[in-house]
């Protein structure tokens, strides 16, 4: 029997814990893939999801400050950022790609603080092997809400580097953290 489109709706709604919105901010001399310069985009991945910001015409160090927002089903499935060079006439070239992990942020959401000062750290993740982090991440308390920032590294390419904030949106209806 073939599920109806309200019943898988239904099943994704009781797996889904919320939304993960992941601000792309700005790149930091990204790699120059043309003549002189590139044009880069950001395409984010987790699951079967894609998202991709705008193209930045002739930029190695785009400011992008574009929302991508993943649904989340499982917290420790990786997110995939990877930077390409948008091209005319053919293929996209890669400039770097960085995996980072959203479990050590949902964790702090699950701790359910409130009331804290703003700017409060609640952890902070330093740069290891393991990490694709150019340098120490902090999750912090803002105005109500539980943020992270991160400076991510590109591997597989000579230089670069992304920064991103981490941002959570609970769903009603969604099992919810």
């Amino acid at each position: 029997m073939e599920e109806s489109p309200s019943t898988s709706r239904k099943s994704l709604m009781e797996n889904l814990l919320g939304l993960l919105r992941v601000r792309v901010k700005r790149g930091v001399n990204l790699a120059v893939r043309d003549v002189r310069s590139s044009d880069p985009y950001v395409v984010i991945k987790m699951y079967n999801q894609k998202l991709k910001t705008h193209v930045k015409k002739k930029n190695v160090n785009p400011e992008w400050n574009e929302d991508l927002t993943l649904s989340v089903i499982d917290p420790n499935h990786p997110v995939t950022l990877t930077v390409y060079d948008h091209d005319t006439f053919s293929k996209d070239d890669k400039m770097g790609d960085a995996v980072f992990d959203a479990s050590t942020f949902i964790e702090a959401l699950r701790m359910n603080v409130t009331g804290l000062a703003n700017g409060t750290v609640l952890k902070r993740i330093p740069p290891s092997k393991h990490n694709c982090l150019a340098e120490e991440s902090c999750i912090y308390y803002s105005n109500g809400k539980i943020i992270q920032d991160m400076i991510l590294r590109l591997q597989n390419v000579e230089c670069g580097e992304v920064e991103i904030t981490l941002h959570w949106i609970d769903l009603p209806g969604s099992k919810g953290l």
